[in-house]
């Protein structure tokens, strides 16, 4: 089934409710879905679970979820760099929770979410305080962590181009966390600089194919 093809930001996001996991794309600014993200500061939503790669930079984008106490609970790989001051300032302040995972562990839980993956077993992490609470196993002598998959209500995901049956394609860098993170979600809504005809596309070019994309929204201008 083809995608809905929304006709603004706030238009994609409308359907994000209190309490909802989001994943937000992007590897640091490369690929942050900012407009996607301003719209759902304008739409409301608060008590957010949100899974990115970092904890917000500088006053933009996820910084600013973070600044307004629009988010509960973090999930990332890296929550403090020299200008996350907001999200600094809501954990100091016991108003962010903050689920530290590495960035390999991460991606793949992510990953086994979309390919229906029940749990894997990872070494990283073992014999810290990162596995406390966790399942452990030693497997050919060497020890390993079971995590779980990160499943999520919806995705926000920056693409260079769609297509009218929501097959996508990145730009570079861009692609880090977006395509794990559509398959991932149960709604997948993607900002696009580029909306083609099916077809426009080369097959053997698609990254996401659009049977996981359930919201597209052209915006232009947004190559970064």
């Amino acid at each position: 089934m083809a995608p809905r093809f929304a006709a603004s930001a706030a238009d994609a996001v409308s359907g994000i409710r209190d309490g909802a996991t989001v994943l937000i794309g992007g590897f640091g600014n490369a690929g942050q879905p900012m407009e996607l993200i301003d719209a759902l500061m304008d739409c409301g939503a608060t008590d957010l679970t949100v899974v990115n790669n970092n904890a917000g930079q500088a006053d933009a984008g996820l910084a600013l979820l973070i600044k307004e106490r629009r988010v509960k609970k973090i999930i990332c790989s890296f929550p403090r760099q020299s200008d996350s001051w907001h999200f600094d300032e809501a954990y100091r302040a016991g108003e962010i929770e903050l689920e530290l995972v590495p960035q390999g562990n991460l991606a793949e839980r992510l990953r086994a979410a979309g390919a229906g993956i029940g749990g894997f077993f990872t070494p990283t992490g073992y014999g810290t305080l990162l596995a406390e609470g966790k399942e452990t196993r030693v497997i050919d002598g060497k020890g390993y962590v079971l995590e779980s998959p990160i499943h999520a209500d919806f995705a926000l995901v920056k693409a260079l181009r769609a297509d009218r049956t929501g097959n996508l394609v990145y730009r570079k860098t861009a692609r880090n966390f977006g395509p794990i993170m559509a398959a991932a979600a149960k709604h997948a809504i993607v900002q696009v600089s580029e909306v083609v005809e099916t077809g426009g596309i080369d097959p053997e070019a698609v990254v996401t194919p659009g049977i996981y994309v359930d919201t597209v929204v052209e915006i232009g201008g947004t190559n970064r």
